[in-house]
């Protein structure tokens, strides 16, 4: 299985390339951009962010995962989902128009209107992009993403920093999404020029939808989880509270993206290969998990302690009322990011149904935690630490399932590979602690500095003497992939 071992070096490096590039690049624009317009405008352009991403959803009706798992589907096959998916998208395309005015009156905000219908055109390029995007992962091209990834978002970027100082306000944050879907579409088409049919028979799909259908249903679900705050609080709470809690929450994911999307588009495609293997899969599950727990749970305290320099160095003295939430949403980033692997062992043993309830269990337990915290406590600060309490609720269970319907197996060697992350984790809490104690420099550059110095010193010595020097070798080198 040297093959294997090779794709996913090759996979993790480029895709990693292209993620702390895109990271840099994107501090860069949304500091420019945060500078340059009001919380508010944050807030009406996260409404209409939040209603392209659920149809965005929609469109993919659970075709991407589908199309890498079925690698017997041949060019005609392809060829019928790219239709249905041209079909789809031109259908939510229209609907998504006409319902801007509707969107904009419930949130008393006549400006969402022409934002909603502008970003109708990146719904229509990103609904018809599903097929030919998923095959650039099935056919693991992960240097070609990185290189378009990149690319799509230089120029997008760009565009957005320019449009901003022509004082185009708040369809500044807009082109970047409708430039972006445009591109990836040409330059994925361009790789995997499906043929479009009028009609198409159902009948050779059917085999496929048995497996999206339950994929798709986890999407939705999992989008009311997330999605369910920005929501609530911009229609209950107002816009000014939204944009505060969306730069914050987008800051949080800013790292957590990075990581989590450098490794896991990696997994699906490559383990797909022996997907059949329990063994193989749970022990992949283990190195992955004392891989990216390692990583997690220390940068959660990091950010948490670090919240103030990093929200008032980057986005200014305006955002200063965002600091409370991210600290508090930072503490969920370990969580998040060994819960981030999940997925795709659940895509990779084909059981897509235990991934829906999983989705189903986090989705209520997260509305239900946002709503307290929206109308009892009517604070961002209380949405943020009912979202930590529910994420790790959803951790305990996921995984739970995952040992009991997949592995057949205890959970206790999952438990056991968490010990030795957290208990450094509590051990950096502690000198962060110390140090915000008894060090206080008005300098926020210097402060930051300092604090990643010791971010650093600490995760050296954490890898070099808590027994992880050779994490990344084991990962890459002895693990089941060989």
């Amino acid at each position: 299985m040297d093959n294997i071992k090779k794709e996913i070096v090759s996979g993790v490096f480029f895709t990693a390339l292209a993620k702390y590039a895109n990271l840099a690049i994107s501090l860069v624009v949304t500091a420019v951009l945060a500078r340059l317009l009001a919380p508010d405008q944050f807030g009406v352009v996260a409404i209409a962010t939040v209603a392209i991403t659920f149809l965005n959803l929609i469109a993919d009706f659970g075709l991407s995962p589908a199309v890498i798992q079925h690698k017997e589907l041949d060019r005609r096959a392809l060829g019928y989902l790219f239709s249905l998916s041209v079909y789809i998208a031109i259908t939510l395309s229209v609907l998504f128009f006409f319902s801007a005015g509707i969107i904009g009156k419930w949130y008393v905000q006549p400006e969402l209107k022409p934002i909603c219908q502008l970003l109708t055109v990146s719904l229509f390029f990103s609904g018809i992009t599903v097929v030919p995007n998923a095959l650039f992962f099935r056919d693991r091209l992960f240097k070609s993403i990185a290189l378009r990834s990149l690319t799509v978002q230089i120029v997008g970027g760009g565009l957005s920093i320019i449009a901003a100082f022509k004082g185009m306000g708040v369809y500044a944050l807009i082109l970047n999404p409708i430039f972006s879907s445009l591109l990836i579409f040409v330059i994925s088409y361009l790789k995997y020029p499906l043929k479009f049919s009028i009609r198409f028979p159902f009948q050779p799909l059917r085999p496929l939808f048995s497996y999206s259908i339950f994929q798709f249903l986890f999407n939705i679900i999992n989008y009311f989880s997330r999605n369910s705050d920005t929501l609530l609080i911009g229609k209950y709470l107002g816009m000014v509270p939204l944009g505060f809690y969306d730069k914050s929450y987008r800051l949080m994911s800013l790292p957590l993206q990075n990581i989590t999307q450098v490794i896991t588009p990696v997994i699906h495609p490559i383990l797909s290969q022996k997907g059949k293997d329990k063994d193989y899969l749970c022990e992949a599950n283990l190195k992955l998990t004392n891989l990216l727990a390692l990583i997690g749970f220390p940068l959660s305290i990091f950010l948490f302690f670090s919240a103030e320099e990093l929200i008032l160095m980057f986005f200014g003295p305006q955002w200063e009322l965002a600091i409370p939430s991210f600290k508090i949403l930072s503490l969920t980033v370990g969580i998040q990011l060994v819960l981030s692997s999940s997925g795709s062992i659940f895509q990779t043993a084909g059981d897509t149904k235990s991934l829906f309830i999983c989705g189903l269990f986090s989705a209520i337990l997260n509305v239900g935690g946002i709503i307290f915290g929206v109308f009892y406590f009517k604070s961002i600060e209380a949405v943020s630490i009912c979202l930590l309490i529910t994420f790790a609720i959803n951790f305990i269970q996921t995984y739970w399932l995952m040992y009991k319907i997949i592995f057949m197996q205890s959970i206790l060697g999952f438990i056991k590979i968490l010990g030795k992350p957290i208990l450094f984790t509590l051990l950096l809490a502690v000198i962060f602690y110390l140090f915000t104690s008894y060090y206080s420099l008005s300098s926020l550059p210097i402060r930051l500095t300092l604090k990643i110095c010791i971010y650093l010193f600490f995760m050296g010595f954490m890898i070099w003497f808590g027994g992880y020097r050779n994490l990344l070798l084991v990962f890459l080198r002895k693990s089941p992939v060989q």
